[in-house]
């Protein structure tokens, strides 16, 4: 054989070998979206806070799923209920009581930021450059926390997270609420200190 025989033969079986392989039959495996995307992603909508600017769907999604759980904590916090997440907020619900709003925004923000980045938020419109978990959630690094959380306190927690998504659209139990469930479930370790 000629070296241009030999060639054309390495083509054929090449040739012949991605044709067989790439039949109707195989199962096509699609990645599935981030959640970030499922929650509207990119696409930029009227953002209802700031009037007259353009956010990402994503992005609002999730500041109004955080704006919800704050207030559900809150609530929490005033029905004095055995348990509440009071002692953890205490510093923050202090200042906001005083008329200073500053670090609960920042707060807002900061969570916002977080889940943005992590589930999937392209930069530069979604970074987090807060506190490692482990140092967000313990008051000797961070003087907007109060107490460190239990696992009690957590589970209170991503129930009210849970709660928030429901009532900003994203349906019981349906995939998207149990993907996000189970980022807050991979953040218990770092954060439940006691």
């Amino acid at each position: 054989m000629t070296k241009f025989s030999k060639f054309t033969l390495g083509l054929m079986l090449l040739g012949t070998s991605i044709f067989f392989s790439c039949n109707d039959d195989d199962p096509v495996v699609a990645e599935k979206p981030s959640i970030y995307a499922r929650l509207g992603g990119t696409t930029m909508v009227a953002d209802p806070d700031n009037p007259g600017q353009m956010i990402e769907q994503g992005r609002l999604s999730y500041r109004k799923v955080v704006n919800s759980t704050v207030g559900l904590i809150v609530a929490d916090v005033q029905s004095n209920a055995s348990g509440n997440l009071g002692a953890h907020f205490a510093p923050v619900l202090a200042e906001v009581g005083a008329g200073n709003t500053t670090n609960l925004a920042i707060l807002v923000d900061n969570l916002t930021d977080f889940f943005s980045f992590n589930t999937g938020g392209t930069n530069p419109v979604n970074t987090y450059s807060g506190l490692n978990m482990v140092d967000a959630h313990n008051p000797a690094t961070n003087p907007r926390m109060g107490v460190k959380a239990t696992n009690a306190n957590y589970d209170k927690f991503v129930g009210y997270v849970g709660a928030a998504a429901i009532e900003n659209g994203v349906p019981a139990n349906s995939e998207l609420f149990n993907d996000v469930v189970a980022v807050l479930e991979s953040l218990r370790s770092p954060i439940v200190q006691q």
